[in-house]
């Protein structure tokens, strides 16, 4: 298994963090690694309690002010009224690490139509709009970062795990693509592709089709995320681990007939 040495360029100064998902997973990983490097955090879920018990965690081990914001993302509007109660509390944010997110699995045609709306609602819609709304305090701001969790799901279709697949290769493209719209400005934006990661997703999606690829832990993707930050041009995105940067290669390069043959029995 690859390891990555964690590296964060000594020249960002201290910023605050807004963090969706960080009760757990990666933005709870990711909170803790920016909480170590000394920044502030805005920590969002939908559990205030794991939320509360996080920010007494940061706070007795490195003396960080952490905001709590407890918000389920799966509802309408949720990211105008945390943009707004942001804006209600003062609140500005240098960096927006987008971690909130889910999958759903099985043939589409027997997927459930209010889970799979909650999926496009918190993986594209929630995440599409917390951006729009945050992108100009992020540009302002002389450290200003935009990091969008997306999965190597991102680079083919997946039958049985379609729409998750589907959403991810969204949150590539749109993250690509700000990512050569805000060239020449002081923001750094990255969309992080991980492939099978040892957090809570795959309890919460009750299945395991999503393990296609070697599993990480939640550690050494957030090592390859700061890695990559840390250069001194970083990459529109992100693809974590050799081996799964080959299937996406693969499976961009591939005829589709084969990329799904191959897809279709991996996630079967």
């Amino acid at each position: 298994m690859t390891h990555w040495r964690f590296s964060v360029p000594t020249a960002v100064p201290r910023r605050t963090v807004l963090i969706t998902g960080a009760s757990s997973g990666l933005g709870l990983t990711f909170a803790r690694r920016f909480a170590a490097r000394g920044d502030d955090l805005v920590v969002v879920a939908r559990r205030r309690d794991r939320l509360d018990a996080l920010a007494r965690e940061l706070q007795a081990a490195h003396g960080t002010t952490t905001a709590v914001f407890a918000q389920d993302l799966s509802l309408p509007g949720a990211a105008q009224a945390l943009f707004d109660r942001l804006s209600d509390r003062g609140v500005r944010v240098d960096a927006l690490i987008n971690s909130a997110g889910f999958g759903t699995a099985g043939p589409f045609a027997a997927e459930d139509l209010d889970r799979v709306t909650d999926e496009v609602q918190v993986n594209v819609l929630a995440l599409t709009q917390l951006t729009l709304l945050l992108l100009p305090q992020l540009l302002h701001s002389p450290a200003g970062l935009l990091l969008n969790v997306s999965s190597t799901a991102a680079y083919q279709p997946l039958p049985n795990i379609a729409v998750y697949a589907a959403t991810k290769a969204y949150v590539t493209a749109l993250t690509e693509a700000i990512w050569q719209e805000s060239r020449g400005t002081s923001l750094q934006v990255l969309a992080l592709a991980p492939g099978p990661t040892e957090t809570e997703f795959f309890a919460a999606a009750g299945s395991d089709r999503f393990k296609v690829g070697p599993t990480l832990t939640a550690n050494e993707v957030v090592d390859a995320a700061f890695a990559a930050l840390a250069r001194r041009n970083s990459p529109p995105s992100l693809v974590v681990g050799a081996r799964n940067r080959a299937t996406a290669i693969f499976a961009r390069l591939a005829p589709s007939r084969l990329a799904l043959l191959v897809s279709a029995r991996l996630t079967a």
